[in-house]
């Protein structure tokens, strides 16, 4: 026996003397570990009689921090460790988090940590493994009782995918045990027994047969004692036993190591198989819509319906351009097939599910489920992480609500990883993904000439579960924002006359006021997004129970949030010893989380009549005409777009959209869009306000462009003085107008950001289009530029629009160095021409300042300014 597998076994809970008894008895950690929780060694003490537990980590040797993600079956296992063979330099590298070795930072009399065992060993995505992975040709199998012929697990595959030395071990030696043909009776009869590799890890084409075959062959008997053993464990099976067990395939850990590899395995090739085949269709699809647009001469940007012209010949412009009319057909069909996959899907996942460790189960816990298999949590990480961050970086809500037979079952799958101690860190590590293929060779070949390849695998940190839930738990709480806010709201109501109190007092016969109804579909809505804030608070509570308060607090604090307070805001701050890169990694951390805000945009009023609000918005009419309303698919539309618009508004260095919400009515939105690098509306700040109407999104929203200088100046062709912008979108511009129940306000935002506020405005113009590289483009986006500086950066820094105000100073602020540097270019490119409000470009040069130095001279002092005060 060796000393690794005593701390094993001191680790579940056993003696040391128990451990070394047991070990002698058998060769086999499991096998020990099962015999000792039967009872078998109970008589077994130490000389004082006393559990001898690990140390506690705060004991261990102090050295730096550790990043690496790891489970209970890795890492250094009690302090004794370290004074065994130094040659093994993995040992210093894992640390078991969920041991007992931090018991004694536990208040035994709370329940609680007094101190953060974790404080220097927390998750972090921050990790790269390079891993030598076994490609080989498989072998095939036929059982008896079929004649079909099944191709059988590979070792390479049952290895493929893990990164982790530890659970390495564990899976080459579950692999090995599993791949002898025979072995001695336990009943010490002398007798053999013999099983086949091909009843354990052949891949049927259903989970089913494979576990109705498993159950059919798993129950040996012995041919000389006739006595009953379990092939996979290799144990014998007592009568009292066999009857307390509802099924034979909870007999052991062996199994459960077993039946989740190959189960996982399986899954994962029919979900690679779907989105290979979603894949395949998408590109036929794409490749028919490109022939067809061919004749038109049109390129298309993400969704079908978000296509433009760049510089098209028929005169126009950048922006949208022809009638062209958008294709659907086969969307019915497309829509069908994927909910065929998806129920295949989660009927497999439900079936591979009931095989998890599960303390809940209704028949009560099962021996797997006290005694997990240490390849548990291997198989996992390894094979259903993949199946699980590719389902939960889907982006659209909507989409997910649609798919639910899919991820109802997901959820299922999250919650009960994360209600088994053994599992639950899970949810908080980062997945491993592949990031790179270094190296592939041809090592040997086998018996049969077959070549087997060695692949050298780049596996780089991502995601956790956790951290892939919280986008959701965005969108989700964006959607039941959005389906609520827009319900029928009480107003206050005057004092009452006597006469009318009298007519209140009998209620007798009279139903109760009943809340609104939702639809079917907003209820589906709401149910799925209830679905998923539940899971989130199950998995934070399995969390605190196992690791403590203090860890998933810290957790938290690293999860992605939409918030900018004034505290938040403090930690964004660079000086002169910053670097470029680090610059630009504050600007993103911090745009990144103030895209999206909700904000009080009522006007306050001391007039107390019962009236409904005014906003601080151009739409504020409108707005109030709505304030009672309650129209069910506008609510649905709005949900959908809200949860959308939450975690996908594009953020960038160069270029940004955020927006405000108010806080009661969702439909009240005010946008901010910095100006994109390389153009004329480079780092000003453009906002629009923006109305979701009556009828929305069977027609579009309405929206406004606000900073117009007063209705002094034209920015582009597409937007006018007075705020009207011009987009086919918006019905305002020829062109593909918006497609009802498909079209949505971030397109809108997108054709704005990336076709109006583009690189040469001048072409924007119809009649323009073929005049690129002119003089008169020139001059037309030199005076952009001038009109920019003066309001979208000099006049929005001195006044900072409602509600964007520590938005648009944090922008400057952060961004001073490199505005500056695009300020002197500025100044280098203008040509010296008097600031044309309605963007003519005709005017003549002036011999006088034109006033643009000065205002760039004004702009860089308020840069500097911001440095130090930000109350500017």
């Amino acid at each position: 026996m060796s000393e690794s597998e005593v701390s094993q076994l001191i680790e579940m809970g056993a003696t040391r003397a128990q451990a070394r008894a047991a070990l002698k008895q058998y060769k086999d950690v499991m096998q020990a570990a099962e015999r000792i929780f039967d009872g078998a060694f109970d008589n077994v003490e130490d000389d004082d009689g006393d559990v001898e537990m690990s140390a506690p980590a705060a004991t261990k040797k102090a050295g730096p921090s550790r990043t690496f993600n790891n489970s209970d079956d890795e890492g250094d296992e009690d302090a004794e460790d370290e004074d065994m063979d130094e040659e093994d330099d993995d040992a210093e590298d894992f640390v078991d988090y969920d041991s007992d070795a931090f018991e004694d930072t536990i208040d035994k009399a709370n329940g609680v940590p007094d101190v953060d065992p974790y404080a220097g060993i927390f998750f972090s995505k921050d990790r790269r493994e390079e891993v030598i992975e076994i490609e080989e040709e498989p072998e095939t199998y036929t059982p008896p009782d079929t004649g079909d012929t099944v191709k059988l697990l590979t070792q390479g595959q049952w290895m493929r995918g893990c990164p982790e030395k530890g659970e390495q071990g564990f899976l080459f030696s579950l692999y090995s045990q599993f791949t002898e043909t025979e072995f001695s009776c336990p009943h010490e009869c002398g007798a053999k027994i013999e099983r086949h590799k091909g009843d354990f890890f052949a891949l049927y084409p259903e989970f089913s047969t494979y576990i109705n075959r498993l159950r059919r062959v798993v129950r040996a008997r012995c041919q000389r004692c006739h006595a009953e053993v379990c092939l996979a464990c290799r144990e014998p099976i007592s009568t009292e036993k066999s009857n307390a067990t509802s099924d034979f395939l909870f007999h052991c850990a062996d199994l459960q190591g077993i039946i989740l590899g190959v189960g996982l395995t399986m899954l994962e090739q029919t979900f690679l198989t779907q989105s290979e085949d979603q894949a395949a269709d998408s590109t036929d699809d794409a490749s028919r819509t490109n022939k067809k647009r061919k004749t038109d001469k049109e390129s298309s940007k993400g969704d079908s319906v978000f296509s433009f012209v760049k510089k098209s010949k028929g005169g126009g412009g950048i922006g949208y351009a022809g009638d062209q009319k958008e294709d659907n057909t086969g969307q019915l069909e497309a829509q069908a097939l994927q909910k065929e996959k998806d129920v295949k899907l989660g009927s497999f996942l439900c079936s591979l599910r009931e095989f998890l460790p599960n303390l809940h189960r209704k028949a009560g816990g099962q021996a797997s489920d006290y005694l997990v298999h240490p390849t548990a949590l291997a198989h996992l990480r390894r094979r259903f992480n993949h199946i699980c961050s590719t389902l939960l970086r889907n982006d659209s809500l909507a989409d997910m609500s649609d798919r639910s037979v899919l991820y109802f079952e997901l959820l299922n799958w999250l919650e009960t990883i994360s209600n088994h101690e053994a599992l639950a860190s899970m949810m908080a590590m980062p997945i491993m993904v592949v990031a790179s293929v270094k190296a592939v060779n041809t090592v040997k070949s086998s018996g049969k000439g077959a070549a087997i390849r060695e692949r050298t695998i780049i596996y780089e940190g991502s995601s956790s579960p956790r951290e892939l839930l919280e986008g959701l738990a965005i969108q989700a709480r964006a959607a039941i924002k959005g389906l609520e806010s827009t319900k029928v709201q009480e107003t206050v109501s005057e004092e009452l006359t006597e006469e009318q109190k009298r007519m209140t007092i009998d209620t007798k016969g009279k139903e109760p006021a009943q809340a609104p109804v939702l639809s079917d579909e907003n209820q589906k809505l709401l149910d799925f997004c209830q679905r998923i804030l539940a899971t989130i608070h199950a998995i934070d509570r399995s969390l605190r129970e196992v690791k403590g308060d203090a860890f998933v607090d810290r957790l938290h604090a690293s999860l992605p949030k939409l918030t900018t307070s004034a505290e938040d805001l403090a930690k964004y701050r660079i000086d002169t010893s910053t670097t470029d890169e680090m610059t630009r990694k504050i600007y993103m951390n911090w745009i990144t989380g103030a895209r999206f805000e909700y904000c009080d945009l009522t006007i306050p009023s001391e007039d107390e009549d019962g009236q409904p609000p005014h906003y601080k918005f151009y739409f504020d009419a409108e707005a109030r005409m709505l304030i009672n309303s309650d129209i069910p698919k506008r609510s649905l539309a709005i949900a959908k777009e809200l949860a959308i618009l939450t975690t996908n508004l594009p953020v960038a260095w160069d270029s940004s959209i955020l927006l405000k919400v108010d806080e009661t009515r969702v439909d009240i939105i005010k946008a901010l869009i910095v100006g994109p690098e390389g153009t004329p509306y480079q780092n000003g700040c453009f906002l629009f306000d923006i109305f979701l109407g009556p009828s929305y999104n069977q027609a579009p929203p309405s929206v406004k462009y606000m900073t117009t200088n007063g209705g002094k100046f034209r920015f582009n062709p597409n937007l006018y003085a007075d705020g009207k912008v011009c987009l086919s979108l918006l019905g305002t511009w020829s062109g593909p107008g918006w497609v009802a129940g498909r079209s949505t306000l971030l397109q809108v935002l997108i054709s704005i950001q990336s076709m109006i506020l583009c690189e040469e405005p001048y072409l924007n113009e119809p009649g323009w289009a073929n005049d690129g590289g002119s003089a008169q483009s020139k001059a037309y986006s030199a005076n952009v530029r001038r009109m920019v500086v003066k309001t979208a950066m000099l006049g929005n820094l001195k006044n900072p629009p409602e509600p964007f105000g520590d938005i648009v100073r944090t922008h400057f602020r952060l961004k001073a160095k490199s505005i500056s540097a695009q300020l002197d270019d500025w100044l280098v490119k203008d040509d010296g021409r008097q600031t044309a409000g309605d963007g003519a470009h005709g005017a003549k040069e002036s011999s006088s300042n034109n006033g643009f130095q000065k205002d760039v001279k004004e702009l860089k002092e308020l840069l500097e300014k911001l440095q130090t005060d930000e109350t500017v």
